[in-house]
């Protein structure tokens, strides 16, 4: 698999505080960059507003230092006060067509792929590049509808030109066949927030995708 133009990040951190503890998630963000991560998203599901908007600034401070996009999990309002690279939509959050009227390309929008029907949705038409969730089923998203396996990947992967991240459950065992199967990019959790040495293992996971 080559690299996508239109999404060259084929290494993708999700992180939040709670996944990394113990760890300190900045020092985990960082070491991460500095390993192979290419893009990162910041997810916190269970933090005020006040609380999200520090970890954002905080968060984009280390992500401008290294030139790495930052994506916004949610929250459209936060990731457009601190100029964030892109917003992560789902389901039941805002809709891509409502951020693309309001706030025109100053945000790139993904959005999670739940079921084969959103394809023929109208939101499409505002959608980036698009988190195909879960491949595997994952202790940090369990609120899911369709587990796609990596031939639900491949078959996504013939019916839409949008780039797809493959997420939920991704680690050294199965990130190589996600991305062989068509996955434009690998995105990670606890493979990264809770492995001892944060920085090793984004290298051996970029190793597997390059």
């Amino acid at each position: 698999m080559a690299i996508n133009p239109l999404f060259p990040y084929p290494l993708y951190l999700v992180i939040s505080e709670q996944d990394c503890y113990p760890q300190s998630w900045l020092h985990v963000a960082e070491e991460a960059i500095i390993g192979g991560v290419d893009i990162i998203q910041l997810r916190e599901k269970n933090e005020t507003p006040t609380g999200f908007l520090e970890k954002a600034k905080k968060l984009k401070q280390i992500t401008d230092r290294y030139g790495i996009p930052l994506v916004i999990n949610d929250a459209v309002d936060i990731a457009i006060e601190i100029e964030a690279w892109g917003v992560h939509v789902g389901q039941n959050d805002r809709q891509p067509i409502t951020i693309r009227e309001k706030y025109g390309n100053r945000l790139q929008i993904g959005w999670s792929l739940e079921d084969r029907m959103q394809l023929d949705s109208k939101q499409m038409a505002a959608v980036d590049h698009l988190g195909v969730s879960p491949i595997f089923p994952t202790k940090t998203k369990t609120d899911t509808i369709t587990t796609w396996g990596i031939s639900g990947l491949g078959e996504l992967r013939n019916l839409t030109k949008k780039p797809l991240i493959a997420i939920g459950g991704m680690n050294l065992d199965t990130s190589a066949s996600a991305w062989l199967t068509g996955a434009d990019s690998i995105a990670v959790v606890s493979a990264i927030c809770q492995s001892e040495n944060p920085r090793e293992r984004s290298a051996q996971l970029k190793e597997l995708l390059t």
